[in-house]
């Protein structure tokens, strides 16, 4: 099953080519068979592709994708793989057709770190690579932001195009499972930020055209956090664990030490608690997602999930994001503001009258009072002034 060929990050590869390969393959796609087929699994989340090394003219990716999508038709369903790499390859999602592998969506790492370093200011690890409001701009505008730039953390040219890449091909988010319990401390955002952040994180990602996660807990602002944590009976596995993921974290330089995996305790720290989302600032964190996911399926223009139905405007000196998205006769904007200082900005607003349908900054959502007017008439372009750490949401009348 394994190769000395090749390493990943865990040791030996698995062996998906040369000689006496095919079972290999074959096990692994029969596993993915009997997920979809026996337990009725609509989705598999296939986790850290660029540690595959396949050099075969017809990949392994591209195998599973035609032998899960083929099952799914015979059993007259749809079944979703959804891809992780780091390696921000274009070929995962797009067709055969079209030298691809077929798979139907990827995760979108670049978009998380866009906006979690705007959100935390964090820049050591690979969070140095952004920081900048251009690179959460040409995620909403393209998905990817390394498509062939280079990147200083992994000191080498990085990524390929997402321009023809449909939004919903890519998972967006503003925490996961990997992001929150790869931290040393398994921090949430909710432990990490302020209550208006959270808010524009959700924003950020309920509205954008993309596919949204939600991490569990995260649409109730959880605090508990979310250790990484194991039950192995290998002492040997064990221990190449831990020295792994000390290793891991040297690059982040966080403080503190590293809850043992294997300790009871660290996997207990980690439940949730669900009755604090009937409690104070968590009752409003759970009643703005609802509002959100509300607004993104009953509006037209964001419902629509395409980045061609979309401009996008990054003023990066004062840290705003505009956007314009249009769709079955509805058009709306929304504005988020990344930065601690209340400001005034003028933005090219389509003709016409706008009414405010969210602003995080309403007293419903325990924001201070708003700066924002409930309408606006525009004749091009139109000023607004924005509070701190927060975003707004208009749709167009078609009445003046």
């Amino acid at each position: 099953y394994f190769t000395e060929r090749y390493d990943c990050l865990w040791g030996n590869a698995l062996y998906f080519d040369g000689p006496d390969s095919d079972e290999v393959r074959r096990f692994f796609i029969e596993n993915a068979l009997y997920w979809i087929t026996e337990f009725h699994i609509d989705a598999l989340r296939l986790d850290a592709l660029h540690a595959i090394v396949d050099t075969s003219p017809n990949s392994f990716q591209e195998e599973l994708a035609i032998c899960v999508h083929n099952q799914a038709k015979r059993l007259s369903r749809r079944v979703y793989l959804i891809a992780e790499s780091v390696l921000n390859d274009n070929r995962l999602v797009r067709s055969p057709a079209l030298g691809g592998y077929g798979l139907d969506a990827q995760w979108n790492d670049d978009f998380h770190h866009s906006l979690h370093t705007l959100l935390t200011g964090e820049t050591a690890g690979y969070y140095q690579d952004f920081g900048h409001l251009h690179h959460l701009t040409k995620s909403f505008t393209e998905g990817f932001v390394y498509s062939g730039e280079y990147s200083p953390y992994f000191r080498h040219k990085r990524g390929t195009s997402s321009v023809n890449i449909p939004a919903h091909c890519f998972i967006v988010f503003a925490q996961n499972h990997d992001q929150t319990g790869n931290r040393m401390q398994g921090e949430r955002l909710s432990q990490i930020v302020s209550f208006n952040k959270l808010k524009l994180a959700a924003g950020a990602v309920l509205l954008s055209p993309f596919t949204p996660l939600i991490f569990m807990g995260e649409e109730y602002g959880e605090i508990a956090p979310f250790y990484f944590f194991t039950d192995y009976s290998d002492i040997k596995l064990i221990e190449s664990v831990k020295q792994g993921r000390q290793r891991e974290f040297a690059a982040f330089q966080w403080q503190g030490k590293l809850p043992d995996p294997q300790v009871k305790a660290t996997f207990l720290c980690s439940k949730l608690n669900h009755t604090l989302r009937r409690k104070s600032y968590h009752h409003i964190i759970l009643q703005f997602y609802r509002e959100l996911v509300q607004l993104r399926k009953a509006t037209p223009a964001l419902a629509c999930l395409s980045k061609d139905n979309m401009q996008v405007i990054g003023y990066e000196k004062s840290k705003i994001l505009y956007i314009y998205r249009w769709g079955e006769n509805n058009e709306a904007f929304m504005i988020f503001k990344f930065n601690g200082n209340q400001s005034s900005i003028t933005l090219p607003i389509q003709p016409g009258q706008w009414h405010k349908i969210l602003d995080s900054e309403d007293k419903q959502w325990n924001g201070n009072e708003s700066l924002v007017p409930q309408k606006i008439i525009s004749e091009g372009e139109f000023t607004l002034t924005l509070s701190p750490w927060s975003l707004v949401l208009f749709i167009k009348s078609n009445k003046i």
